[in-house]
């Protein structure tokens, strides 16, 4: 018996006794639980990376040239404002280089994700202006420990993560000048195979797992998760290390499972669940930066993966029949007495739910997907109010104008979106009016 053949015995000893103990008091399934929540935002940033790239190399752009539409599954609960540009970045040989281009007015902004799902910054006019002017601004991507170096240097907490730019279009006839500004929007830096082979969330404990070790190896967690980290250990789950199921027990095993089985319904339901003021669900403050609220960063990648932080985005949900789901055939309103207070633009958009509570855009005759400030052709009452009519089928008469379809059958769900949100709308002294039936 060699040296590592040692270790790895004597490391299987220390270990099962631990786990033996653990799953008699019920805490190995705790654990399990837990460590499944935990990895949840990684394997889903890991599946979606494959997803896009998986014939594309990191450190370059793909633009999206057309809005979302119920065919692109890509990404749960997409918007239909924006043309995204989309790159996975690698910094493990080095910083990138990125180029913003000057977008005038028009909204446009550059999020940087690392595997965790945080935002760790957002690039546009509102956080940037003085480094983009007329010929746009270069920034430098740096990852964790090397030194800055290069304009602008931003500084990422994982070696590899996500850039996701929205840039805001008026359909197709403004689709060229919207091209013209992706164009503009570029990455330069080395072209790194993407990694491939990671198990989906729907996999078992050995697969999940061994999946999670390969990413805690390669994108390791803050420090401020370590004390959490130390308690899955009993799994085999360290970060730097294989999982390697074979040192456990099939008893053990048969725990893990049951832990992940219980995981998996508590975020279905809480996915499906919310709390509600005055009839909608209002983001917590860490979205988008989730610090040590695991669990709702696990929500958050199920139901709303890129998720931006509330001073660029809010993302609202109303109460439904069912919680945030809608479930019925009748009609429904909402009134807005006055413009809600953006900076940027708003939109109200429809969902049809799957049964793990994932929201896709849903085919409807009218090809109409959301209803916001620059939707063309809708009805205003004479004191500047809005109502948006939401039903299966048209509601005729005058109220089509305004009429926001939903599935022709199932569940779904809505999605208010207020890009800039003032102050006001952030703070919780505005709220927006509930959607009643009508």
């Amino acid at each position: 018996m060699d040296r590592r053949d040692f270790l790895a015995a004597t490391a299987a000893t220390l270990l099962l006794p631990a786990a033996r103990a653990l799953a008699a008091t019920g805490d190995l399934k705790g654990a399990a639980r837990e460590a499944w929540l935990y990895a949840l935002p990684l394997i889903e940033m890991a599946n979606t990376r494959q997803a896009q790239f998986a014939d594309r190399a990191a450190n370059k752009i793909s633009h999206v040239r057309t809005l979302a539409d119920p065919s692109k599954r890509q990404v749960t609960a997409p918007n239909n404002d924006t043309l995204y540009s989309s790159a996975w970045f690698d910094l493990t040989q080095g910083p990138v280089t990125l180029n913003v281009p000057d977008a005038g007015n028009r909204y446009c902004a550059v999020q940087l994700m690392d595997m965790y799902t945080n935002t760790n910054a957002c690039i546009s006019k509102r956080t940037f202006d003085a480094q983009i002017g007329p010929s746009g601004g270069t920034f430098t991507l740096i990852g964790p420990g090397q030194p800055a170096r290069g304009p602008n240097p931003i500084h990422l907490a994982t070696p590899h993560g996500w850039l996701l730019a929205r840039i805001l279009t008026d359909g197709d006839d403004d689709l060229p000048a919207t091209h013209a500004l992706q164009d503009r929007l570029t990455l330069t830096g080395p072209a790194i195979p993407i990694p491939g082979g990671f198990a989906r969330r729907s996999a078992a404990a050995t697969d999940y797992f061994a999946s999670a070790a390969r990413l805690l190896r390669s994108d390791p967690p803050p420090a401020a998760d370590h004390a959490e980290l130390a308690r899955f250990a009993v799994l085999g789950l360290q970060p730097g290390k294989p999982f390697e199921p074979g040192r456990l027990s099939t008893a053990t095993m048969a725990e893990i499972e049951a832990g992940i089985t219980e995981a998996r319904g508590q975020l279905v339901a809480l996915a499906k669940s919310a709390s509600f003021v005055g009839g909608w669900s209002y983001p917590k403050a860490d979205l988008g930066n989730f610090g040590q609220d695991h669990l709702y960063r696990a929500i958050v990648a199920l139901v709303g993966l890129a998720a931006n932080t509330p001073d660029e985005a809010m993302y609202l949900a109303p109460q439904g029949d069912n919680g945030r789901l809608f479930t019925g055939d009748g009609l429904y309103r909402m009134h807005l007495p006055a413009p809600p207070p953006v900076d940027a633009f708003w939109s109200l958009t429809m969902y049809e739910a799957t049964s793990e509570g994932q929201l896709y855009l849903t085919a409807n005759p009218l090809g109409r997907y959301s209803i916001g400030n620059r939707t063309k052709g809708l009805t205003y009452g004479a004191d500047g109010s809005l109502d948006i009519w939401i039903s299966r089928t048209d509601p005729v008469g005058d109220r089509s104008a305004n009429w926001l379809p939903a599935p022709a059958s199932g569940p779904f769900s809505l999605s208010f979106r207020a890009y800039w949100p003032r102050p006001e709308f952030r703070d919780g002294r505005y709220r927006l009016p509930p959607i009643e039936r009508h």
